[in-house]
């Protein structure tokens, strides 16, 4: 492995081996795993049988033992210093999760053995109990710093704010900030509060320094962009381990989104690299630090390893997924469809632009209930986690796609509230955010680089079936979503109080994989509806 001697504003290769003081730490990684359990394909869905036949698969849990193994057996019979790391969110994105809630990632964690796991926000899904669940059912630190839960009765006392692991006869410290708008994308509760990532973590990081613990990693789930903001802003950080925003980043993918490591300068030229995953089990970080005997960082370097089919997956744990897949199997098999082209759902497109996925959900839910007076429909970018492959779609497929288990929920509010629902959906495109609104029965434009609150013009909907004109601010809407989103969730706060809500339709998975067949062979589409200038 290449390495690189940290200086002042920039890194050189190094030509010697370290010196005999120096103490380096092999730091294993993923994030966002996401629930696959199973393998998956290059759509980031279950992979099928006919899939795995043609070595198209990727991931799963049994490859993530087989190649975290590997690499912790190697390094350590060599005599290196090795920790295993989560930046969180196993959490929520399959049936694995749908059905077992919970169970099924934990359990293989615990065979996995990790050190220490971040907090991620699907943790809290369903709710603080669902994060109680997981505290007590692994063995490792489950830690997050920013977050008091101190007025829980359920999580006082159950996450910490920072972790010291003890390896190699030194100290390691960790530790970590969620994402301070999870009270928007999950359910934490009113009970435990957020504070400030860097605040939190500048405290954290003093009270580390007066243990005189000097080396330390902050192990977060923020996202790519923030981590490098907290990377710049917090002195004594001396590398960062990301997730939330599956970012993929490579040594050597000209398709990567950054370098692995990327490079933040702090203010007086410390160099602090930051990593990160991708997610979905597709991916192990290894990531290496040297440190000399005062505990800076002198050099770093690493990448991440594709979990292809040419990582054998781990017999036991490939045999217990098998046998929890069993009961879910038919289900999942079930074809309920078929489709021209691959419908992409990725989320590099659907939380940024108009996407072929956002189209389908957005139609199928409005297509629902457009008898009941229902004329505009709104579905959260976040909330479609998958793309599908062209061919025969299973029900398995549909549910990978929309593992939330949400319903369908039916509402009335006035056009200058659908504007400010607009406003809001587009408010933190840059950042990727789950909020973005694909729609149904509505046309947009947004300008991106307007600042947040002005971004949307343009705004028209569809009247009479078969013409469009502008929205009428005073004018009230039936608009459909879901109950998720109507509740609040995603900043859409606007909705909470809106008129003759109904949150307890069919299950919007149902209502996609209904319409589906109804429009069997299904063609993708964009239509121009969302313009982003």
């Amino acid at each position: 492995m290449q390495r690189h001697l940290l200086a002042s504003a920039a890194f050189l290769a190094l030509t010697a081996g370290a010196a005999a003081a120096d103490y380096t730490l092999h730091v294993i990684h993923i994030n966002d795993l996401h629930s696959r359990i199973e393998a998956i394909n290059g759509f980031d869905s279950t992979c099928s049988a006919e899939e795995a036949a043609e070595n198209a698969c990727f991931g799963g849990v049994a490859r993530v033992a087989t190649k975290i193994n590997e690499l912790r057996d190697a390094l350590r019979a060599d005599g290196q210093n090795v920790i295993v790391l989560d930046a969180g969110d196993q959490y929520q994105g399959s049936l694995m999760y749908t059905t077992y809630k919970g169970d099924a990632e934990i359990e293989f964690m615990e065979k996995i053995g990790f050190d220490a796991m971040a907090v991620g926000n699907h943790e809290f899904d369903d709710g603080p109990e669902g994060l109680l669940k997981l505290v007590d059912g692994v063995s490792f630190p489950v830690i997050s710093g920013n977050i008091d839960v101190s007025r829980s009765n359920i999580l006082a006392g159950k996450v910490e704010n920072h972790v010291v692991l003890e390896v190699g006869g030194e100290k390691i410290g960790l530790i970590s900030a969620l994402a301070t708008d999870t009270v928007d994308t999950s359910s934490p509760g009113p009970e435990v509060i957020f504070t400030d990532e860097i605040e939190s973590l500048q405290a954290d990081v003093a009270a580390l320094e007066a243990e005189g613990v000097t080396k330390i990693i902050a192990l977060n789930h923020v996202g790519y962009g923030k981590d490098q903001v907290i990377a710049a802003a917090v002195p004594g950080i001396d590398a960062v381990v990301g997730g939330h925003s599956h970012t993929y980043l490579s040594k050597t993918d000209p398709d990567r989104a950054g370098a692995y490591p990327t490079w933040v300068s702090q203010e007086d030229g410390t160099l602090v690299p930051v990593v990160q995953a991708y997610a979905y089990s597709k991916y192990v970080g290894h990531l290496e630090l040297t440190f000399d005997d005062a505990g800076k960082l002198i050099y770093a370097d690493g990448n991440t390893i594709l979990l292809d089919a040419s990582v054998t997956p781990d017999p036991e744990i490939e045999a217990r997924v098998k046998e929890l897949a069993g009961p879910i199997e038919e289900l999942k098999t079930r074809v309920v469809a078929e489709t021209v082209e691959a419908i992409d759902g990725a989320r590099e497109a659907c939380r940024a632009v108009e996407c072929p996925m956002g189209n389908l959900v957005a139609e199928a839910m409005l297509d629902r209930v457009k008898d009941q007076g229902i004329t505009i429909a709104i579905a959260n970018g976040g909330g479609l986690r998958a793309s599908i492959d062209a061919g025969e779609v299973t029900m398995g497929e549909v549910l990978s796609v929309l593992p939330f288990q949400n319903t369908l929920s039916t509402f009335q509010v006035t056009g200058d509230v659908v504007i400010a629902a607009l406003e809001n959906g587009v408010g933190q495109v840059e950042e990727g955010a789950g909020r973005f609104p694909q729609v149904a029965g509505l046309k947009y434009t947004f300008d991106p680089a307007a600042p947040a609150g002005a971004r949307v013009s343009d705004v028209q909907v569809m009247v009479g079936g078969d013409a469009w004109a502008p929205i009428d601010p005073a004018a009230t809407y039936g608009l459909v979503s879901n109950n998720y989103v109507r509740g609040g969730g995603d900043g859409y706060r606007m909705f909470v109080d809106a008129a003759n809500a109904y949150d307890f339709g069919p299950d919007l998975a149902d209502v996609t994989a209904d319409y589906l067949a109804a429009n069997a062979p299904y063609t993708p589409f964009t239509d121009g509806r969302i313009t982003r200038k």
